[in-house]
């Protein structure tokens, strides 16, 4: 096999309601052991409670849940003269957007009750307001990132 020619980009798709990719990536992120229509019954009834408590533009909530919980700087591990240091590095838009949607997702997991649906749209009010625990984990990086910036020249 050729490896001469570029490698093509894929580009995300669009979830069938919204055509939003947003939402297509967060399906994807929910999705488990293969089952895509669980996951998009599961989004959308999290985006019909969020419209019924905040009378508000469900995909804003959305998209502003993200943006808050999104981290500018993170830590890494690097292995550096025998030790292993902590470096905090920036982050760009899209691998933050990502490490966003995990741990908005790992924060409406770790909610008690049972059902995810009302977990996950809880969790979106509670990042779009500033706070929950998806908020929190982003506030921890960004100290450990600071704490850890006498190392910022390994990068």
């Amino acid at each position: 096999m050729s490896r001469r020619g570029t490698a093509e980009k894929k580009t995300a798709k669009y979830d069938p309601i919204y055509r939003n990719r947003l939402v297509n990536m967060l399906v994807n992120r929910i999705l488990k052991h293969g089952k895509k229509a669980l996951a998009y019954k599961i989004l959308y009834r999290a985006i019909k409670k969020i419209h019924q408590e905040t009378k508000r533009n469900p995909l804003s909530v959305l998209r502003e849940a993200i943006r808050k919980v999104t981290p500018k700087i993170a830590v890494k591990a690097r292995r550096v003269s025998g030790s292993t240091r902590q470096v905090p590095i920036e982050i760009g838009s899209k691998k933050g957007k990502v490490l966003a949607i995990r741990w908005l997702l790992a924060a409406s997991r770790k909610r008690p009750g049972q059902d995810m649906a009302f977990k996950l749209s809880s969790e979106f009010m509670d990042a779009s307001k500033g706070s929950g625990d998806a908020i929190r984990k982003k506030e921890e990086t960004r100290r450990m990132a600071e704490a850890n910036r006498t190392f910022a020249h390994f990068r």
